[in-house]
């Protein structure tokens, strides 16, 4: 770690946060052969894989690295699986196959980004996409079982591929290929001819997520908002390339799904008669169960407010896994058998010494926009707050199309507990859960619109009871942190200070240096920086060019090995406010990259972003004004 321009942390706040910090979660990543479950969650410094037996049964940690394991993959038949794991933030995934003899074989090349592992229905081929730094193509490779001798590239094409799925005879790949938040598109690659057929209508943009094969091979299963605003579920006949709608027409909310390559959090039961998902209602998650052969709803568990992850059915189709987290309670692995209708909690996180009092609880509030558009946020306050009026965090998230959700995290409930703080965390126009259009509002030269979303929420501040206008910092990560460095040019007086984490400085400067196989998307998000219209907008509304309207502190967060926004970005940032007398801190870690990964630095930027929190909020060491 590089502290450039921080004074010294004060005594006793590393250990006041540990409190907060050794707080576990637990994800579920997938389910063994013999019933039990893959979980990943952290013993010591990284996030590792464990199995769990049953339900409360010890966590039997299976790997051990220095670096943290990204997720892992398990094959519907024999007990192996793939995990994923870069070195030092480059996200640079390598895939690592484990059999049940407990042997781990590397089956990528170092030096290149690897992702989706996609196993066929008998376990006995393994798909997956690979990028190469450099490179705008990406690959999708094929290997036969566990041999890497027969590992080879099966298709290549522009912009982001990936395998979803196989065909139930392992003879075709469901493909997806992203182009932007709301254009993606779906193609089945046939592994005898090496040919490659588009099943969705090109003449008109549409948003997929997920897909999966029906058992009989005639149809596909996925995510769609073709003539809607919401994301629907969706059956695809792949010869005659109709489809039919399997959520409500009525559904004013999408069905769930997530990640780069768009993986979908809905599943089909391996008898293929049950389907499960869930949807995003407000941030939140329900979940649904359906019988497929008769369209019936079956009974599912009444969750409360929380969001769930990876619904996944077990080997014999009677349970479902799911990862569930709330804003009050870590991330915990529970399932569901429907045949029993009974909720089992597969793992019990530890909270540490935390009491529940002094965990924050979290409400869905809207305020009006510049436009007269209703924006929803996140709230994070302390379920005994103490008299008079709160400071409050901004918390901006990245993405764009991300979106931000009631889940647990610590360092906010450190924040509210120890510094009185309430926490606002807006879903500014251009995230994702409200609609096609809503996620449209950013793009391209009406991208400052985002920005005025925050000074409407300042507004909103300014006119509650129990919130302090002269006590608010901004908060925001990657592309939050581009919203977080305008917000303080263009609302300076109004806040008492802002914190960028890995964010974008200057439009064209980010556009060029960040990794070529992701550069495309990026463009199609952004504006491409070669149109001398767009170059002339991003000149005018990159936040580097108007740091002379910068006044407050400033702390700056970055990882060194960043591929995504690479770490000049912080730094010609920080260089040019140093230059004009403006007080900016500087965080560096060597060993991360987009966003920390591993606990000591973790804990090493909460603990500065508390003492830089203490200082704009005008707090002592006890947290008192």
């Amino acid at each position: 770690m590089v502290y450039d321009g921080i004074p010294a942390v004060p005594e006793g706040i590393e250990t006041d946060l540990q409190t907060y910090q050794n707080t576990r979660s637990a994800t579920f990543q997938g389910w063994t052969e013999a019933g039990g479950i893959l979980i990943r969650t952290r013993f010591g410094e990284t996030a590792q894989l464990h199995r769990v037996a049953a339900p409360g049964a010890a966590r039997e940690q299976i790997t051990f690295f220095e670096e943290p394991v990204r997720n892992a993959t398990s094959a519907p038949a024999g007990d192996r699986y793939i995990f994923a794991k870069d070195v030092g933030g480059r996200e640079l995934y390598q895939g690592y196959l484990f059999d049940s003899a407990g042997i781990r074989t590397l089956i990528t090349d170092p030096g290149t980004r690897n992702d989706a592992f996609t196993f066929s229905r008998d376990g006995k081929r393994i798909a997956w996409t690979r990028a190469t730094p450099g490179r705008s193509d990406w690959d999708i490779l094929l290997m036969e079982g566990g041999d890497i001798t027969t590992r080879r590239v099966v298709a290549t094409g522009p912009g982001v591929i990936a395998p979803l799925d196989f065909s139930p005879d392992g003879r075709k790949i469901l493909l997806h290929r992203y182009i932007s938040a709301t254009a993606s598109e779906r193609y089945i690659l046939d592994l005898d001819s090496g040919k490659t057929r588009q099943i969705n209508p090109s003449d008109t943009e549409i948003s997929y997520v997920g897909g999966r094969f029906t058992p009989d091979g005639e149809g596909v299963l996925v995510l769609s908002d073709q003539d809607a605003e919401y994301t629907r579920l969706v059956r695809f006949d792949v010869g005659t390339g109709k489809s039919a709608l399997l959520s409500p027409a009525d559904l004013a909310w999408d069905v769930e799904g997530y990640d780069l390559t768009k993986v979908s959090a809905f599943d089909v039961s391996p008898n293929g008669r049950l389907l499960a998902y869930s949807i995003n209602e407000d941030a939140r998650s329900r979940m649904v169960l359906i019988d497929l052969v008769n369209g019936k709803k079956l009974p599912v568990p009444d969750l409360g407010e929380v969001v769930l992850r990876k619904l996944r059915f077990s080997p014999d189709g009677t349970r479902i896994g799911m990862t569930v987290s709330a804003g009050d309670a870590e991330s915990d692995v529970w399932t569901w058998d429907h045949k029993r209708k009974s909720l089992e909690r597969w793992t019990f996180s530890e909270m540490g010494d935390l009491a529940s009092g002094q965990l924050p609880m979290t409400s869905v509030i809207r305020f009006p926009s510049f436009d007269g558009r209703s924006i929803p946020a996140i709230v994070y306050r302390a379920k005994s707050p103490p008299p008079g009026k709160r400071p409050v965090l901004i918390v901006v998230h990245g993405g764009p199309e991300a979106q931000m959700r009631p889940s647990f995290d610590a360092t906010f409930a450190y924040f509210v507990d120890k510094l009185g703080a309430v926490i606002v965390a807006p879903n500014i126009r251009g995230s994702t859960g409200y609609g096609r259009s809503f996620t449209n509002l950013d793009n391209g030269l009406k991208r400052e619109d985002a920005v005025k979303d925050i000074g409407a929420l300042l507004d909103w501040i300014a006119a509650q009871s129990d919130l302090d206008p002269s006590r608010v910092v901004i908060y925001g990560a990657s592309y939050g942190g581009y919203v977080t460095l305008a917000s303080l040019a263009y609302y300076d007086a109004r806040l008492a200070g802002a914190i960028d984490e890995v964010g974008i400085s200057n439009w064209s400067t980010f556009l060029k240096t960040t990794e070529g196989y992701r550069r495309d998307s990026r463009r199609a998000e952004y504006g491409d920086e070669r149109d001398p219209e767009m170059q002339a907008f991003f000149d005018r509304i990159s936040p580097l060019n108007m740091t002379g309207r910068m006044t407050k502190p400033l702390l700056v967060i970055q990882g060194a090995n960043d591929p995504r926004v690479p770490r000049t970005e912080a730094e010609q940032v920080v260089a040019k406010l140093r230059a004009a007398g403006r007080e900016v801190w500087y965080l560096l870690a060597k060993d991360e990259g987009h966003g920390f990964r591993k606990k000591a630095n973790q804990d090493a930027a909460a603990a500065v972003q508390t003492m830089f929190l203490r200082r704009a909020f005008g707090l002592d060491d006890a947290g008192k004004k």
